[in-house]
């Protein structure tokens, strides 16, 4: 790590709660920094940091500020371009001299001196990162990694194991991933996304292709991606491609060629091709970072998932719910064709919670086509998450796009009991917002 951010003592954070950031505050806690932060609402996140001695005020007020982190000599602010410019705290230290760096850039020092493994994409480098920083930990290497989910293996978004390897998640949102090191980059999809920040297609891609010429070592892409480099894919003629796939009692049994061997008989118990995709791409990285294949297989088969992609919360021959992140239409649609291809036949609930009024004005005909392949739809108001509302830019006009009969527009205190009258076998909730707040409550009642 630097020197500038070797020698600071105190980290706080603006922004604490965000999965990102979370994972940064645990490892300076770690390190024996004095950490402290600020988000705007409690969560289990920021429960969990508050355990293990981080202190963190839900107010937007600099008086909140603990009086050790006002010593601008001392204190690193870090911050998430999420945060509105106007915040007051935001403001103040920006006003005052205090050392600030955006998430993106603390993670690029990190790295720039430590082998790193890069994954990046507008969809699967949550799931693909997880996966990857399992692999390498379970076949012995010294790996520290942030990921952008909770990993159902280790209930944290953050591994420490050691320096020799980092592993993260590398986000396109306002850029950020150009702050990287990386000597490995996987990228999973360039699909149109976050176009409140690019406002066009070809300049999100072209910030990817410009990502990707930061490689040191290797480039690995999906198949079918305009960039040249190792390819990875499914039954096609990929550098990595995964053969013979069957499904065995809910889990995939498959054979994956190399460049160098066939290797027979993964398992992976993870549902959807989209997961197939990832785990495949993982596994490749790890290969080529130079992990034992026999470790890898069997850590493989013993990767549980991350929170809130495609997490069962209820799986019984009666009812299942599962719980999904999804918050565009290309995830929705793999969601979709994982719930199909598990659960053949059944009747399909769909809850779904619209993240940001820019996604949904900007992809309102693809969401329409996508939320239209459940049988039932239960549409909640869209989470605003940084935006202010947009003029027309509203669910029930979303609602009038989707061809479903059975499709209704239902707020928070009404979803339970909407869903209850409901004779659908399979129930999902899918979102980015605070849906996800609602799913032991949903949970417990569908038990009942």
């Amino acid at each position: 790590m630097n020197k500038g951010v070797k020698n600071i003592q105190n980290i706080y954070f603006i922004g604490i709660g965000g999965i990102g950031m979370s994972a940064l505050a645990r490892y300076f806690k770690f390190l024996g920094k004095n950490v402290a932060g600020y988000d705007k609402t409690p969560s289990p996140i920021t429960a969990d940091l508050s355990e293990i001695g981080i202190s963190i005020h839900f107010d937007d007020d600099v008086h909140r500020i603990p009086k050790a982190f006002l010593n601008i000599d001392e204190t690193l602010i870090i911050y998430t371009p999420a945060i509105p410019k106007d915040h007051k705290e935001l403001v103040y230290v920006q006003n005052n001299g205090f050392s600030i760096k955006k998430r993106a850039e603390v993670l690029g020092i990190i790295t720039k001196d430590v082998y790193t493994l890069a994954v990046a994409g507008t969809h699967g480098k949550t799931t693909t990162t997880a996966i990857l920083a399992y692999l390498l930990k379970e076949s012995g290497a010294k790996v520290t990694a942030f990921l952008g989910g909770i990993s159902e293996n280790y209930n944290s978004n953050l591994i420490l194991e050691g320096n020799e390897v980092v592993v993260v998640e590398a986000d396109e949102f306002d850029r950020s991933f150009l702050q990287l090191y990386p000597n490995i980059i996987a990228i999973t999809s360039m699909d149109a996304d976050h176009l409140d920040i690019y406002e066009k297609a070809n300049a999100l891609e072209a910030s990817f292709i410009e990502f990707s010429s930061r490689a040191k070592d290797h480039l690995l892409v999906c198949n079918g991606l305009p960039l040249s480099g190792i390819t990875y894919g499914i039954e096609d003629d990929s550098d990595y491609c995964a053969q013979n796939i069957k499904i065995d009692n809910g889990t995939y049994v498959f054979d994956l060629k190399t460049p160098h061997k066939l290797i027979r008989d993964l398992h992976l118990n993870l549902p959807g091709r989209h997961n197939l995709l990832n785990a495949i791409t993982a596994f490749a990285i790890a290969m080529l970072y130079g992990s034992p294949t026999d470790s890898l297989a069997k850590a493989l088969f013993s990767f549980k998932g991350v929170k809130r992609r495609f997490s069962y919360q209820i799986k019984t021959n009666e009812m299942v719910y599962v719980d999904d992140y999804a918050h565009h239409p290309t995830e929705i649609n793999a969601l979709h064709q994982a719930v199909r291809e598990m659960h053949p036949g059944k009747k399909v609930l769909a809850i779904f919670q619209p993240h940001l009024y820019s996604r949904t004005r900007d992809f309102a005909s693809d969401f329409a086509e996508s939320l239209s392949q459940f049988d039932q739809l239960l549409l909640l108001e869209i989470y605003p998450a940084r935006e202010l509302p947009i003029v027309g830019i509203t669910s029930d006009w979303l609602l009038k796009m989707v061809d479903n009969k059975d499709k209704k527009l239902v707020a928070k205190e009404e979803l339970i009991d909407e869903i209850l009258q409901s004779n659908a076998q399979v129930v999902l909730t899918i979102g980015a917002g605070d849906i996800g707040e609602e799913v032991g409550s949903i949970k417990e009642a569908l038990l009942i």
